[in-house]
């Protein structure tokens, strides 16, 4: 491949991304200032924005290591059972083991790790398909968090609680309550943890040549493998960073919730990749953004609330509602590849 060709395929890779996460960002928008209009309620407090955040800082991470995964080609349907391991496993050792905050962080990296070991070798270097492997995973996660422990409950630990209890004031943001006293803004430290890994992992693809690796990589393996790119071990590092991001998530997750329970986390999988397909990632691999990623999470979300302030609380109606946001990001993205293939020609 000559020097010419490869700078016309990545700035059309470029293109392509910061198209979809145009996109993105307007349907995101375009929704709230609707809800802001049509519906008012909740929506036109800050507070109402920020709690969005606060309940998604868990998606958020564990989303951001699924587009990671899915733009080097890859998939990874293990997170949510790992995030509700992680969540159970601190729970008991918390509670049961009468451990400590930082002890607790170390089990989660260390699982998230443990797993990103696991199914990086088996999908990179014995050539196993990611969805096989992660589906292995997610079920060994779920089962071994019934094993931990089966029962819910909800941690006791003071030294937890403090730091879940913990808000940080959003300077400039609050509102006037009932009695005339102002109520600053506020978020949780998870928001405060998704931020700092949606800068890290936008500055790693962005400027980093691993980053320009897992592009190169999910746009094509072979060109890829010529220009001297290690496939394998690009791929191990994608699935490693997912699952350790998962175990992350998982803390994040538990520090929001503040309990242990085997149906944690349940369906976390298939809203991180909904979140990933929404903010611009292409199943196809080769074509992504982690600021797309984030704008997925707060679209899913956002969307959630407004079915649920229209009335329509049944489960089937939001249901409903993302599947048609997919389909149309889906045929969005089918619009993009056909024009990346007909500038190819």
């Amino acid at each position: 491949m000559t020097e010419k060709k490869k700078a016309g395929f990545r700035i059309q890779d470029m293109t392509d991304t910061n198209l979809l996460l145009a996109i993105t960002i307007i349907v995101f928008f375009l929704m709230y200032i609707g809800a802001m209009v049509f519906q008012g309620k909740g929506f036109l407090k800050a507070q109402t924005f920020f709690n969005i955040l606060n309940a998604n800082a868990s998606l958020i991470i564990t989303a951001c290591g699924m587009s990671l995964v899915m733009i080097t080609g890859g998939i990874d349907i293990s997170v949510g059972g790992v995030a509700a391991l992680v969540s159970m496993c601190c729970a008991v050792y918390l509670d049961f083991k009468g451990g400590n905050v930082f002890g607790a962080v170390l089990i989660s990296l260390g699982i998230g790790l443990a797993f990103g070991i696991v199914q990086g070798l088996l999908v990179a270097y014995l050539d196993i398909q990611p969805f096989i492997v992660s589906l292995a995973g997610m079920f060994f996660a779920r089962g071994m968090t019934t094993i931990v422990n089966t029962a819910p409950f909800n941690v006791a630990n003071e030294e937890f609680i403090a730091v879940k209890e913990t808000r940080i004031t959003v300077p400039g943001f609050g509102t006037v309550n009932k009695l005339g006293k102002y109520v600053p803004a506020y978020v949780e430290i998870g928001v405060i943890v998704a931020l700092l890994v949606v800068i890290i992992l936008f500055c790693l693809l962005r400027w980093s040549r691993l980053g320009r690796g897992f592009y190169a990589v999910g746009g094509n393996s072979q060109s890829a493998l010529m220009l001297g790119i290690n496939v394998r071990r690009t791929r191990f590092l994608s699935h490693l960073i997912c699952s350790l991001l998962a175990g992350i998530g998982g803390f994040v997750y538990f520090l929001h919730v503040g309990s242990g329970s085997a149906s944690h986390a349940m369906g976390m999988e298939m809203n991180a990749i909904a979140s990933s397909i929404i903010g611009g990632t292409m199943l196809t691999g080769g074509v992504g953004n982690i600021i797309g990623t984030f704008f997925g999470v707060l679209s899913l979300s956002t969307i959630q609330n407004i079915v649920s302030s229209a009335g329509l609380d049944q489960a089937w109606w939001t249901g409903i509602t993302i599947a048609a946001m997919l389909c149309i990001f889906l045929i969005v993205q089918s619009v993009v590849m056909a024009r990346k293939k007909k500038a190819l020609k």
